[in-house]
């Protein structure tokens, strides 16, 4: 077998066989296959296409290319949730909580920022002494004893991925649909879990742009993880607006902790219970109305913040800043950002949002960076809110004054305000079961 015939095949809208996509990523992963002769795949993928059935291929290649993980220990019905990634997105710090408040298991591996978007390792890592490296052994013990535990990726899990990637970054051939199929369902399916709930994000702050993207690729990893024997259901959920009112790690760790108890924002609570319904639900719990409805009582009854605290207690957290999170370490320095003119808000670039808070420390344009847990924003007008001249829009937090003026520059640049209030958007477009 020859990659130059393989090329060659899909450069003329030939259907790739599973021998010849496995002889692709064994090649990417061995080293065997020069890099020109992967990017001219890649390329010839983006102009080509891949059928349903290739694209499964592809990513069970990409999933068998490294370590895998075996739950087979951890009794009961295992359930996740992965987000395509946004701003404001913590999520998982409500939803995983509430859904093992109820039995159901949530062995969570979750990864750090990168760019606009933050990660749930950043943002736990501001709690002091919380560990997200568990050895294989705590993770699944932690898991059994209280249902719960959420750890960083400590194991190379598709290392076929990070090549493919690497090479796609560089070569314009990120933005093909089988191919980001592949890259995220690779490592989700490396995982052991029964159960997946996709949170694919829409809109300005989220790499797919359009809801019918966002519906093509929803569609896609749910037709692969139903290949692979896992119960999937998809929600195409608006990144248009940040989700909630702060950016930044330890901002949103408190916004969440405040959702827990009840008094979390209503854009921000509402995705978390229409998460957690869905993945209570594809783990037995019900129909997804029932499972909205236990989803709420976990938050009232403080079942689901009872369980959030069992969680950093485990892995090493302080729990006093779950009980009094005002606790939490503050930014040294503040600045508030005013309206320039009178009108409603009509539209956030949320994706510049995101690059704001990175410009205070926030977040990382490399892997190497470092971050400061206390540095982001904490909104006071969102998309739809009218606002005065002179009226705050944002506070911005950080350590290091000199950071302000860049990031108050890209959040007033993101931010349009006009005469007319605009219309109303929804907070979840679609459900692909």
């Amino acid at each position: 077998m020859r990659m130059y015939d393989i090329i060659k095949k899909k450069r003329d809208g030939g259907e790739l066989s599973t021998e010849e996509i496995a002889f692709f990523i064994r090649g990417v992963t061995d080293g065997s296959i020069p890099d020109y002769q992967i990017s001219a795949l890649c390329m010839a993928i983006y102009f080509k296409g891949m059928t349903v059935r290739e694209t499964c291929d592809l990513t069970f290649a990409v999933r068998d290319s490294g370590e895998k993980l075996d739950f087979s220990a951890i009794a009961g019905v295992r359930a996740d949730k992965h987000s395509t990634g946004g701003v404001g997105d913590k999520t998982s710090l409500v939803v995983a909580p509430v859904v093992a408040s109820f039995g159901v298991k949530v062995a969570k591996m979750s990864g750090r920022g990168l760019g606009h978007t933050g990660g749930t390792v950043d943002k736990l890592e501001s709690i002091p002494g919380f560990r997200t490296t568990l050895s294989e052994e705590e993770f699944i013990g932690q898991v059994n004893r209280i249902g719960l535990a959420i750890v960083g990726q400590s194991r190379e899990f598709a290392p076929a991925d990070k090549k493919l990637y690497a090479l796609r970054d560089v070569t314009a051939t990120v933005d093909s649909m089988p191919l980001i199929a592949a890259s995220i369902m690779g490592k989700k399916l490396a995982a052991d879990d029964d159960c997946i709930v996709l949170d694919v994000k829409t809109g300005s702050g989220s790499f797919m742009k359009s809801v019918e993207r966002s519906r093509e690729l929803a569609r896609l990893m749910v037709d692969i993880g139903k290949s692979a024997g896992k119960k999937m259901v998809a929600l195409i959920t608006d990144m248009d607006r940040p989700l909630g009112y702060a950016i930044g790690n330890s901002l949103e760790v408190i916004e969440a902790v405040e959702t827990l108890k009840g008094n979390g924002p209503a854009d921000f609570t509402e995705v978390c219970m229409i998460l957690a319904a869905y993945m209570l639900s594809l783990a037995g719990k019900g129909s997804p109305e029932a499972c909205r409805k236990l989803a709420e009582g976990a938050i009232a009854d403080g079942s689901a913040l009872q369980k959030f605290a069992e969680m950093v207690s485990a892995q090493g957290g302080d729990g006093e800043l779950i009980a009094h999170p005002e606790k939490f370490k503050q930014a040294k320095c503040s600045r508030a950002v005013l309206s320039a003119e009178e009108g409603y808000i009509r539209r956030a670039d949320t994706e510049a949002y995101g690059l704001a808070s990175l410009a205070l420390g926030a977040g990382r344009n490399t892997a190497e960076d470092s971050i400061d847990p206390s540095a982001g924003i904490l909104l006071k007008k969102k998309t739809g809110d009218f606002v005065r001249k002179g009226e705050e829009l944002a506070v911005l937090y950080s350590d290091d004054p000199a950071r302000f003026a860049a990031a108050e520059e890209k959040l007033l640049a993101a931010t349009a305000i006009g005469r007319e209030k605009p219309a109303e958007e929804p907070l979840v477009y679609d459900v692909v079961e």
